[in-house]
């Protein structure tokens, strides 16, 4: 055993220097197999960062959390828009009944979207705002992060106070010098007092469900400001923890159906929906995206692997009379044939190390220039050095064996 880790480590030794005597030709031998992991650990890092960002946005949207709506959120080329044209709006007393019947429910949310508002204080003004008017449990529903002030107060809820939580953005641009809790802003033509700010989250990379151009008020007050059933109504759902969300769905269909009076042979007029139906959309996507950068990766590296070969060969025909002196001294075939097999690992494992790197390193600059957090997947690292390892191996076996059974009288007179 140590006579075999001696024989490794000077095989080892030998195979270092002669990359180093060669740095221009081991560079450019490098190139293929750097690139293509670089290719194939960068398309599964921004798979990952996409994933990643779908999730967080699902989080914010409700893992755990039903919406039952006119439209389904499942659309696509072949949506049939015109089946569900006619659907009416969940009401307000559809609300109530899911609100006080539902038990898998943790808590029952009411809320509309009023978009494209503009608020204004003193000669700051805020456009584009989409004002949320919601009931008193939205606030657990969508876990609301309040960084000033506070959320409503019940009375507040129930009789549509002039209240209203601005998100970061809208406070930034109203408010440049801060003092924002008690101001007054105008609002949908109404003069609205400030009770809360909410944190700072940023836009998402794939799904924007940011409320940082949000502000919330009462459902009621929204309700007194415009026809809540023209700015596209929702019921919320938060299920319980004990209870998975096919079963709270189920109990939600049968208390929809029942408060809308809808026979047995009738389809359902309204559409329950959830976060998986987005995520199992984007999953069919991220399937094509892996494999797509997974075969042009292979392609990258395979051609890489074929470069090193061809080096091989031909590092094996200049070191021809050095191998014949090696065997002359009495170096044993298993020696020669390490020495080549070690070489052409080292390449394409360095090879691999430089893409990490460069991987790495775009990861830092798409932090610091565009604050993206790129997830590098430690299970596609160690997966990809080890398809280094055999491509390296598979490349440098052929020319390795020639060497060893060169003949040692023949290989000297080669020079």
């Amino acid at each position: 055993m140590f006579l075999v880790i001696r024989l490794l480590k000077e095989s080892f030794l030998f195979a270092l220097s002669a990359l180093k005597d060669n740095r221009t030709r081991t560079l450019l031998s490098l190139l293929g197999v750097t690139i293509g992991i670089m290719t194939i650990i960068g398309v599964f890092s921004a798979v990952d960062t996409l994933r990643n960002n779908l999730e967080e946005s699902v989080k914010k949207i409700g893992s755990r959390t039903l919406y039952v709506e006119k439209w389904p959120w499942d659309g696509g080329p072949d949506f049939p828009w015109w089946k569900y044209l006619n659907r009416p709006e969940p009401k307000f007393s559809d609300y109530e009944s899911v609100r006080d019947r539902m038990t898998t429910a943790e808590a029952v949310g009411y809320f509309i979207n009023i978009g494209g508002k503009t608020a204004k204080f003193n000669n700051n003004s805020a456009s584009n705002i989409n004002v949320v008017a919601g009931t008193h449990d939205l606030y657990k529903i969508r876990n609301l992060d309040i960084v000033e002030g506070r959320y409503f107060t019940e009375q507040e809820s129930r009789s549509g106070g002039n209240a209203v939580i601005l998100g970061a953005t809208i406070a930034e641009g109203l408010f440049p010098h801060g003092n924002v809790i008690g101001q007054y802003i105008t609002l949908m033509g109404r003069k609205i007092q400030v009770i809360g700010v909410l944190k700072k989250e940023g836009s998402g990379v794939l799904i924007n469900v940011s409320n940082d151009d949000a502000a919330y008020i009462p459902f009621t007050l929204g309700r007194n400001l415009v026809n809540y059933e023209q700015n596209s109504p929702s019921i919320s759902i938060e299920v319980k923890p004990q209870y998975s969300l096919e079963e709270a769905e189920s109990e939600l269909i049968g208390l929809m159906r029942s408060t809308r009076r809808l026979p047995p042979q009738r389809e359902d007029d309204f559409s329950v929906n959830k976060t998986t139906l987005i995520t199992a959309q984007l999953d069919q996507l991220f399937v094509v995206i892996n494999l797509a950068g997974f075969c042009i990766g292979i392609f990258s590296i395979l051609v890489g692997g074929f470069g090193i070969a061809n080096i091989m060969f031909v590092s094996v025909k200049e070191r021809t009379n050095l191998i014949g002196i090696q065997k002359a001294l009495g170096a044993k075939n298993f020696f020669i044939l390490s020495q080549f097999l070690i070489e052409s690992i080292l390449l394409c494992l360095i090879g691999g190390a430089i893409g990490l790197g460069f991987v790495f390193g775009l990861a830092g600059i798409a932090k610091l220039a565009f604050d993206v957090t790129v997830v590098v997947s430690m299970k596609m690292v160690v997966i990809t050095s080890l398809l280094s390892t055999f491509i390296g191996l598979i490349a440098g076996i052929i020319p390795a064996m020639n060497a060893s059974r060169l003949d040692p009288v023949e290989a000297i007179r080669s020079k």
